[in-house]
This record gives C-alpha cells, structure tokens and sequence, in this order.
C-alpha cells in the first residue's frame, strides 16, 4: 500500500548537540496548535523517548535498523503514525554515524529508508564560517538524502548568528531554519545515563512548555511544517496487520488472556511500547506494578521487570520487603519471570550506590557495584545455548546494553546467552562471554530485547504464562513456541 504522511528527521553533528531540544519543542508546538504528532526516536533509547512522549501525549516507538528489519520497521513507522497529523523521528549521534566506517544502521540510512527529509541541528560553540563548509559537504556527501534545512544550536549573539547564516548561504543552498541560542544551563537536567529520566524530573510540562517558548520566536515552524508535508508516498505492505485506534488488535477471547505484570515506577521505566503492545496482540492484559509502594505482587500469571534506575530507588526497593519477600516466594513456586538490565540488578543480592548497599530480591548470587562509567554502552548478539522457557536452544538474537552497573562478587548460576558480541554478566572459563541468568522459571539479563526484532521474546514471555497457568509450572518445551502466531 502507499502510505502518505507528513514527517521530518531531527538529525545532528553529534550526540549532545541539541536533537532532543529541537525535537521536544517541536513537539510541543504541534500539541499546543492542535495536532495529533507522534514521535519516534533512532537508535536504542528510552530516556529521550520518554521525555518525546511526554512532549507529544502519545508513545514515543523506536526505529532501530540494527535491531530491527527494515520490513518490520516500516510496518511500525505506518501504523504507529497513520492516524496522526505529523510524524518526528529523532536520530542519534551524528548524521552518518553507524556501526562502521560506512555508516551503516544511521540516521540518514533510516532517513532514506522512510523518505523523510533531515532538518540538521548544528552545534555552533566557537565556531562561524567553519559551519559553511561542514554543511556543504554534508549536503553534497549523498544525493539520495534530503537535506532541507539547518538549526543553528548554541549561538552566542546576532553577529554570531548572522556570520554563520552567511556563511551557509555563500557555500551551499540549504536554508537556515532558525538558532537556538547559547545557554547557562541545560534545558533539561543530566546525569550519569544522559537526561534526567522525566518520570523522575518533577515539572515535565514545565519544562517542555519552557523549551516550546523559547523556540517559539526563533525557529520558522512554518517553514519547518511545509518541510514535514513535501514528502512522497511509502510504499508498504502490511499484511496481517490492522490499524485501530490504539494500533493493537487481539485475537484472543477474554476468558483465554493471561495477566502479564509489568513493574512500573521511578525504580522501573525501561520498556518498549512495542514490547507491551506485542504481549497484548498474542492474549495478555497487562497489570502495572510499583515494587516501591505495594506490599505484594497481585494475582499475574508472568511478570515483565524491565530496566531504569534501581541504583538511585534502592533505598524504597530495601525498605519494602513485604514485597521482595512475596517475590522470592512466587518464583520458587515457578512464576516466570523475564528481567532486563535493572530487573536483573533487582533480582540480585544486593546495589552498592554512593558507596551504601542495599538489599534486594536475592534470587540470583549476584552484589553489583554502580561505576562513574559505563560498564558496557552498545549493541549485542547473543546465541541461546542453554533451553530457556522463553527461547529454544540455538536462537541467536540482537539487541542492546547500556549500564553503568557491574557484578562485583558472585556465586554460581546457570546462563543461556553467550555473547557473539557485547559484554554481558560475566566472563566464562572458555574465555567467552555470558549473559542470562537463569533460575526455575526466571532468565534475567542485560540485554534488553525489542519485540519487533525478536519474534521469539514476547511468543516465550506469553506461552511461558500460559504453561504456567495450565500446568502449575511445569517446563515447556520449546517446540511449544511454534504454537503461538
């Protein structure tokens, strides 16, 4: 089918350079006029998408070609914005910048892929006609990518501004959109995983409404709107897929849905709208947990504990222990569990954060210690070499790892993930690396998975429910996934 929709990629120089400000006020000027926009953002991420959905008031979805197909990434870029009246995908790094030297997996690849023309965030700090020639070249770089404008970021003054702008115009064609000017302080507050995390930040409307006004009268959103619409048809098949209001469709009766809890507080963000989306299309309703604040887990049939920030909600995470407790006693009588990166850390011994410890579920023997730098930052490829209840043996699956945590003492547990690439939970007498904890019916790992990009992930998470519902606990086998389409 050919799909058209008004769009625009928000790309940069560099990570850091002023995409996430751009994009957030666009986004907010949209919503403040009355237009239903969504927000899709490049590359794994989940704080900046946050903050994109909070800007929006729809979900933010990820595009990410290295995890993703391309097939299914255009499938979920049409139905997630089919029924908005703009779509905005946010890139990261920079413009080219992808897992090689020629630049695969970037944000102008993924540019190309959806048709979408690129408005460039240029950052400025003591710079000017510099500015004119690093544009040129970018614009002559790659004819297939539309580069249609420029947003000078960090600009000191008017004279600054307009040096710039002339030097632009007197090297290359490519219009000016507008400057953001340079700041004392950031828009929004950082720390050690990048922007503070906005269910976390306290005054996110605030904020957003602060960024909306500062671009008001300094970006040419007309401009930059006629850009979203001078766009041409994608051509994409989409088959077996519906469009509904909430673009899930379910083929399952109520009496046959299993209950999915899902941990979501301050402690626990790191989730997908794909990954719960897919869990609800194969059968679940999904039940939404604070380990914080409730003293027990309610009646679920599997829980999901993604990532965010144990290390900084420790000290509510030690403090209820009715929860932890009731916890422990679910997953000896086989609850299944499937844990990413913080849900990993979660299930652990204990957190020592600012040089204090904390104790926590103690499923796995595991103390982990948080570093001023990351641990482990990038893409991973794992190969399933132990049956799991979610995968079978010989399944290979990409995805990502982003922690500042690592396991400073451990005893002995089973892994069904060895590392074709990434760093994972700990190193092997082999010499190779593992990731994927397991324990009865629980795998947690640090790679976190997209549902799009591994067709297996939800399938297991949904089948293990059922299993253990049916059977009160008892081991599926792994053909069993074959039974779920």
């Amino acid at each position: 089918m050919l799909f058209y929709r008004p769009r625009v990629v928000i790309a940069g120089l560099r990570g850091g350079g002023g995409k996430t400000t751009l994009s957030l006020g666009l986004l907010r000027l949209w919503r403040q006029a009355g237009l239903n926009a969504v927000a899709f953002k490049k590359g794994p991420d989940y704080i900046d998408a946050g903050w994109l959905a909070a800007a929006s008031g729809n979900p933010c979805y990820n595009l990410d070609s290295f995890i993703i197909s391309e097939e299914k990434l255009l499938q979920s870029f049409v139905t997630h914005s089919y029924k908005t009246d703009v779509a905005l995908v946010e890139g990261n790094r920079g413009l080219f910048d992808g897992v090689d030297a020629y630049g695969t997996f970037s944000t102008a690849a993924l540019a190309k892929s959806t048709k979408s023309p690129v408005v460039l965030v240029v950052d400025c700090i003591k710079t000017t006609t510099t500015i004119g020639v690093i544009i040129k070249g970018i614009s002559e770089f790659d004819a297939d990518l539309s580069l249609a404008g420029v947003v000078l970021n960090y600009v000191a003054n008017d004279r600054h501004k307009n040096v710039i702008r002339q030097a632009i115009e007197h090297h290359c064609d490519v219009r000016v959109l507008g400057t953001i000017a340079k700041r004392a302080e950031a828009v929004v507050p950082e720390r050690h995983m990048g922007l503070v995390a906005q269910q976390e930040h306290g005054q996110v409307d605030a904020a957003l409404d602060g960024i909306a006004a500062m671009l008001r009268d300094s970006i040419d959103i007309d401009a930059i709107n006629d850009i979203t619409r001078q766009v041409p048809d994608i051509d994409c098949d989409i088959p077996n897929i519906q469009i509904s209001d909430n673009n899930i469709t379910t083929n399952t009766d109520a009496a046959d849905r299993i209950r999915v809890g899902v941990i979501r507080d301050s402690a626990f963000q790191f989730y997908y709208p794909e990954n719960l989306e897919e869990l609800v299309r194969l059968g679940a309703d999904i039940i939404e947990i604070s380990a914080i604040e409730q003293p027990r887990l309610p009646d679920i049939d599997a829980l999901y504990i993604g990532g965010g920030f144990p290390e900084t909600n420790a000290i509510l995470l030690a403090d209820n222990t009715g929860f932890r407790e009731h916890l422990r006693e679910l997953i000896e009588a086989d609850l299944p569990v499937y844990a990413e990166c913080g849900g990993l850390m979660f299930l652990g011994r204990s957190i020592t954060y600012n040089d204090k410890t904390y104790p926590m579920t103690g499923i796995f023997p595991m103390d982990f210690v948080m570093d001023p730098t990351p641990a482990a930052h990038g893409y991973t490829v794992v190969e399933v070499v132990e049956e799991t209840l979610y995968f079978p043996k010989g399944t290979v699956l990409k995805g990502h790892e982003f922690h500042y945590s690592r396991v400073a003492r451990t005893g002995h547990f089973a892994t069904a993930f060895k590392m074709r690439r990434g760093k994972g939970i700990v190193d092997g007498l082999d010499g190779a690396r593992y990731d994927g904890a397991i324990y009865k019916n629980v795998l947690a790992c640090y790679t976190h998975l997209h549902a799009l990009g591994t067709d297996e992930w939800a399938k297991g998470v949904i089948m293990a429910a059922r299993k253990k519902r049916r059977e009160n606990g008892r081991l599926c086998l792994p053909s069993d996934l074959m039974l779920l389409t």
